[in-house]
């Protein structure tokens, strides 16, 4: 199933028991709001869907994995209601993943910025290539890293979140990701990490889903209060992203970018 979004898509596949998701926007696999509206009604849909036994979760193309946040939606924004939905996608994304009753395996194939970064942090299990050099640019455009926040949080411990939230501006290696919790596995390129991806699926298909969906309450435990947290973390940005100083920061960033 394909949803064609803006440009860009969302789209499920079902083969042996495994569900993969793929999604594509034609600015680095950004993620404007009907991207992340459309992911996580999928990865609700393959966490109910009772022949699906693990899902993979990936971009399309060889570049980025995911550019974060859509710019362009960003600066029309114009109320912090606007901003409170837009981030709330973000949130509803990352609780999809986690309370998903399924493994979601990450396949990160390149630089991961903000929204992307938390979309790793919020997989079960990911497995990377050395492209995959990660960035939490938000401080930098004047919002900060609040919805991804916990996920990152979460998975690599405070010290290397605070230093990727404080240190907005540059990137750490995919090595020093995996040395942080991030990812569980770097591989050379895209070939052995794709047969890295496989290697796992193909045992997962063969454990019990029940003991691998209570694996998963408990690798989640203690999360419970997320959907109103990543709610009110969505207000916060929300709110900040009307502000003069993010408004130019986003405008230089796409000038730049245009260069």
């Amino acid at each position: 199933m394909i949803h064609n979004i803006e440009g860009g898509y969302v789209k499920s596949e079902f083969h042996n028991h495994v569900t993969t998701i793929e999604f594509y926007h034609p600015q680095g696999n950004s993620l404007p709001y009907r991207i992340l509206e459309q992911l996580a009604t999928a990865i609700h849909g393959a966490g109910n869907d009772e022949e699906t036994r693990v899902i993979v979760l990936r971009s399309q193309g060889e570049k980025a994995f995911c550019a974060g946040a859509s710019f362009d939606e960003l600066t029309a924004i114009r109320t912090e209601e606007e901003g409170r939905r837009f981030f709330s996608g973000f949130a509803q994304v990352i609780n999809a993943m986690r309370t998903c009753p399924k493994f979601v395996i990450g396949r990160i194939h390149g630089k991961c910025v903000g929204g992307g970064v938390g979309l790793a942090a919020a997989c079960d299990y990911a497995i990377a290539t050395e492209n995959a050099a990660v960035k939490l640019s938000e401080l930098a455009v004047g919002i900060g890293a609040f919805v991804v926040g916990p996920a990152v949080e979460r998975r690599m411990g405070n010290a290397a979140f605070m230093q990727l939230a404080i240190d907005a501006s540059n990137w750490r290696t995919a090595g020093w990701a995996q040395k942080k919790g991030l990812f569980a596995e770097v591989h050379h390129s895209s070939e052995t990490m794709d047969e890295a991806v496989q290697n796992l699926v193909d045992s997962l298909l063969h454990a019990n889903p029940e003991a691998m969906a209570l694996l998963k309450q408990t690798f989640w435990a203690g999360t419970e209060n997320w959907d109103s947290l990543l709610t009110e973390r969505a207000a916060i940005s929300g709110r900040l992203v009307l502000s003069r100083f993010t408004r130019e920061a986003i405008d230089r960033f796409k000038a730049r970018a245009r260069t």
